[in-house]
């Protein structure tokens, strides 16, 4: 099973559309994943017609049209994994802790809000992974997202993905 992984897409704030190699992806992708901050629902109408599957969550920057249609935390069993997606999750310090003791029953949480890509272990196992954002790379070097592939309880070939500039 292929994901698509990505957060704080900030449309149309940050950017008029999402980059190309990112709609490239959504064809190849069996589950789709967005960590919120979403701000348009013309983007979420778009994942949700070209995506086989979506799981997805709302953003702090996301209004009450969004809220009205996502969750705050999203769980789903993906190829013999628990996922949970989730937009906010607090200080770098100390994160892999606090997620572990918030999501005791998750193998992988994927989150968003900082645009600042991250993949770590909780020493409980819990994976972390922020894809950054397709959209706005605030501090960071380069727009981003991510792709993996899930099947027979495990989770591989995770992929950060640099997004040309605009």
């Amino acid at each position: 099973m292929r994901l698509l992984l990505m957060s704080d897409t900030h449309l149309p704030k940050r950017a008029k559309k999402l980059p190309e190699p990112l709609l490239d992806e959504i064809p190849r992708a069996d589950v789709v994943v967005h960590a919120g901050d979403w701000v348009d629902t013309d983007t979420l109408d778009l994942l949700e017609s070209r995506s086989r599957r979506l799981l997805a969550v709302y953003g702090n920057n996301d209004g009450p049209a969004l809220r009205d249609r996502l969750p705050e935390v999203a769980r789903a069993e993906l190829g013999g994994l628990r996922f949970g997606v989730v937009h906010e999750t607090g200080p770098a310090q100390g994160r892999e802790k606090r997620c572990a003791e918030r999501f005791p029953d998750l193998d992988v949480l994927v989150f968003g809000h900082s645009h600042i890509p991250w993949d770590t272990t909780a020493p409980t196992g819990l994976r972390l992974l922020n894809p950054g954002s397709p959209t706005d790379r605030r501090r960071q070097p380069h727009c981003t997202y991510m792709t993996a592939a899930v099947g027979d309880g495990r989770l591989s070939e995770v992929a950060l993905h640099r997004l040309p500039p605009r």
